[in-house]
């Protein structure tokens, strides 16, 4: 289901240079129409190639004017429906509405742990000065060590 911008609430992130949705997109496909050029809309964002999404919905959870929505694929909501993730700090609630004017939510927690609350390098060694030029150590050398004697140049 890939992106597209609800104009009527998106405002450009309010003229910055780079829009939430542009900075968190993995595929580069957010844009920012400055002059409205592209889609008639001034400083308004869109998706230049919806059939490039990767429906990660990286810049739906991440607009700060819910101004991202989903195209539906025809099997989920078929002719007029619509789908919406919007995330909270702690679970997604996916709204689905049919065509026929019914409404589902559904309600996902996203979180096991507070925010902020995890530490990346928890239980990994200290670095080791010696070491750091040595391509054939790994960061996780101290619980899963790799060895790389096995891979000869060609």
């Amino acid at each position: 289901m890939p992106t597209y911008v609800r104009t009527d609430k998106c405002d450009g992130c309010k003229g910055e240079d780079k829009t939430e949705c542009m900075h968190i997109c993995p595929h580069d496909l957010m844009q920012l129409d400055i002059e409205g050029t592209a889609t008639g809309h001034a400083m308004k964002s869109y998706n230049r190639e919806p059939e490039q999404c990767w429906e990660c919905y990286a810049c739906v959870k991440a607009c700060p004017q819910d101004a991202i929505e989903c195209r539906s694929y025809a099997d989920i909501t078929p002719l007029g429906g619509s789908v919406q993730p919007l995330r909270g700090s702690d679970r997604i609630v996916w709204t689905i509405e049919f065509r026929n004017g019914n409404t589902k939510r559904f309600k996902f927690p996203i979180r096991t742990t507070a925010e902020g609350s995890i530490d990346p390098y928890a239980g990994t060694p200290e670095p080791v000065e010696d070491e750091l030029g040595d391509h054939s150590t790994l960061f996780t050398k101290g619980t899963h060590a790799c060895d790389f004697s096995q891979f000869k140049a060609s």
